[in-house]
């Protein structure tokens, strides 16, 4: 059912003039891969499109990272992707601290309007990927 309606959702994003939908796509590749990974697609038309990946071994915390698509325009859609702001690391200072704004929580959130800079933030996922299996 989840991964039905995310092709859904791809299927129908045929314009996309930032080259954000094989972003997305490569990302959600890199979550469904990972052993432990469990995912959560919430749909606000309009709004965004939001990708929830949580790890089993989380104990205190029901994800590890949010992926969002931003819906605002939906010919240009862009990325958002927080994480709580101690399971990542910000080495080139790209992200933005965002105090109690992750479900009530400090979170460290990166704007992605083009692929410029997807593979930092890929590295991100990742570490926080396995901050989140540590439990």
């Amino acid at each position: 059912m989840l991964m039905a309606s995310i092709e859904k959702f791809l299927a129908d994003w045929t314009v996309d003039g930032a080259g954000i939908k094989p972003v997305f796509e490569n990302y959600l590749r890199l979550l469904t891969e990972k052993e432990g990974v469990e995912l959560d697609f919430n749909e606000r038309a309009g709004v965004s499109y939001s990708l929830r990946a949580r790890h089993v071994n989380q104990k205190s915390r029901s994800l590890f990272a949010m992926v969002d698509i931003i819906d605002d325009d939906p010919e240009n859609r862009w990325l958002s992707v927080c994480f709580y702001g101690d399971m990542v690391t910000d080495p080139d200072e790209l992200g933005d601290l965002v105090p109690g704004g992750l479900l009530g929580e400090d979170g460290h959130c990166f704007d992605l309007e083009d692929a410029e800079g997807a593979d930092y933030l890929q590295a991100r996922l990742e570490e926080a990927c396995s901050n989140a299996a540590k439990g």
